[in-house]
């Protein structure tokens, strides 16, 4: 399944939870955390029970929900998700601020204790979690590494400008941390959901980067994201063009070859391979 743009929706306001899928994002993600004030955390809890617990409520699409940080915290949040062995709509969960492989391994400990196991977005937001997003990565209930560059300005008191270039190594740590442990890759939102000019230049950046999807805070951003990690009609006729004489030149014997005059050797095959990895899972072949 794609997971090209993963929308947040705050837990507490039920309305805009049964609303989301029609966003068209493939990952919708209901936040019990930073999205809801300290005040309002049970209610939020209870809304998104409600939702998820809810026959007509089956989107075409993975949902997850996004826990707190405090092992109190997100204990109150399992127990009022899966009180009473409640079948929920739900795939996934994301864990914020995720610092290193224990915290992953501590959720999926608190997983099991109610009888669930899903797979863990891990939210890479701090120095810590950074440096250990290798380690995070590989545990086996981590299914996908999400940057948040937001929080990590705030965590290492660096001032963000529109290019990110202050925060460049971290943006592509994470990237290679996902990649090397076959995750897939999520890389930061663009707060100022206004700016769609902005958005559209940073997910194309996000794509040239090696990401798999992105991050949106708003529904309006779904779309630009959705259409700047599928792959264009030139792109698929090139990635066709060398898959085709790939196997031509597979049957000859031939190592490498040549396309629309340039030679084709492994890098641009796999460049190849994962152009219509991403219009598959886009649905767009």
């Amino acid at each position: 399944m794609a997971r090209r743009s993963v929308l947040f929706t705050p837990g507490d306001r039920p309305e805009m939870l049964r609303k989301a899928p029609d966003s068209g994002a493939d990952v919708l993600v209901f936040d019990l955390e930073d999205a809801v004030s300290p005040t309002r955390k049970d209610d939020a809890r209870n809304a998104v029970r409600e939702v998820l617990a809810d026959p007509a409520f089956d989107p075409d699409c993975e949902v997850c929900v996004r826990v707190n940080v405090e092992s109190e915290a997100i204990e109150s949040d399992l127990s009022t998700l899966f009180a009473n062995g409640t079948e929920l709509r739900l795939d996934s969960v994301m864990l914020p601020k995720t610092n290193g492989a224990d915290d992953v391994r501590n959720l999926t400990a608190l997983l099991e204790d109610y009888g669930v196991s899903l797979p863990i977005i891990a939210l890479i937001e701090s120095a810590s979690g950074v440096l250990a997003a290798a380690d995070v990565a590989a545990r086996p209930a981590t299914d996908a590494l999400a940057f948040g560059a937001e929080d990590l300005s705030a965590d290492v008191g660096a001032t963000v400008s529109d290019d990110r270039s202050e925060v460049s190594y971290a943006r592509q740590r994470v990237v290679l941390a996902a990649a090397a442990h076959d995750c897939t890759a999520l890389d930061t939102l663009v707060t100022d959901f206004e700016n769609e000019q902005r958005l559209r230049d940073d997910a194309r950046r996000s794509v040239r980067l090696g990401y798999d999807g992105k991050l949106a805070i708003h529904p309006a951003q779904v779309e630009p994201i959705n259409e700047a990690f599928t792959p264009d009609e030139d792109d698929l006729e090139w990635a066709e063009r060398v898959l085709e004489a790939k196997r031509e030149a597979d049957a000859e014997g031939r190592g490498v070859f040549e396309v629309d005059g340039e030679m084709i050797d492994a890098p641009l095959i796999a460049q190849a391979e994962r152009i219509l990895e991403r219009a598959d899972a886009a649905g767009e072949r």
